[in-house]
């Protein structure tokens, strides 16, 4: 069996699965969460690196010809080092994707204003990966970047439907409208962030448009495979889902239910 592998620091990447999932149904994944060293938004480039690796690494172990780093730090931080130092050592037939280009890709598309915000973590702010590859896409467009630091600890502590949960999505979205009033698109530019949609569309104008990644990057990777018969052809489909945890599985477990929206019943992994 060679499953698509799908990495996250946490449970965002779920929401990431969810989608690829609803597009692409019959493939086998492994969904990997380095739960137990979570978050990873406000870790240094050099430890992003170095975790991510050894996520990419185990899964290949597992059979994986493809990874997606469904995990907008590890993709800002980590994903170029690995295709461009550790893929030709490691395996040069095998393939790790991020998030951030497919998701600058439909950029161009949803924005009539020319006014994007990006809402992230301090890690995906400070490395300004959106900026830097929407310059490059899109050079007419204007990207405001906004760091939410409190959002990825209140979705994983189980906060995110609690009335606790709104004053710091409250603040963040005045940030972002602070920014730039005339932004008409809010990228939700962590995989997290879906959860505290509800909430965010209450305090976001009616006419922002507010996107999340999943359906682009299910989009981007059906995409992919289309367009790549050789690593298409080598990923298995028996349309089967195993989870992988670095914390513990009845923790895990309860948490990625939700994200999930049926039972999950995980595997406690170490990686070094």
């Amino acid at each position: 069996m060679t499953p698509i592998g799908i990495f996250d620091s946490g449970y965002g990447g779920l929401t990431i699965l969810n989608e690829i999932r609803r597009r692409l149904p019959e493939y086998d994944y492994i969904y990997l969460g380095d739960n137990a060293r979570a978050p990873y938004g406000a870790r240094s480039f050099d430890i992003v690196y170095d975790f991510t690796l050894q996520a990419v690494r185990r899964l290949f172990n597992e059979g994986c010809q493809l990874v997606i780093l469904a995990c907008n730090t590890a993709s800002a931080k980590a994903l170029r080092s690995i295709q461009q130092n550790d893929l030709p050592h490691i395996d040069p037939a095998r393939r790790v994707l991020g998030v951030i280009i497919p998701t600058v890709e439909a950029l161009g598309q949803l924005t009539e204003s020319r006014h994007v915000a990006v809402v992230a973590t301090p890690g995906t702010i400070m490395s300004r990966s959106y900026a830097i590859e929407t310059a490059k896409l899109f050079p007419d467009v204007k990207i405001s970047e906004v760091a939410a630091p409190m959002w990825v600890p209140l979705i994983e502590n189980g906060e995110a439907d609690h009335p606790g949960a709104d004053y710091f999505v409250k603040k963040y979205c005045d940030e972002v409208l602070a920014a730039d009033p005339d932004i008409d698109t809010l990228l939700l530019g962590c995989t997290h962030y879906p959860i505290l949609m509800p909430k965010i569309r209450s305090y976001m104008p009616s006419h922002i448009r507010i996107v999340p990644q999943g359906s682009i990057v299910a989009d981007s990777l059906a995409d992919y495979l289309q367009r790549h018969p050789e690593i298409n052809a080598r990923c298995s489909r028996g349309g089967t889902l195993r989870f992988l945890t670095t914390e513990a599985p009845d923790k895990f477990d309860a948490l990625a239910s939700i994200f999930m929206n049926h039972p999950v019943k995980s595997s406690r992994i170490t990686l070094s």
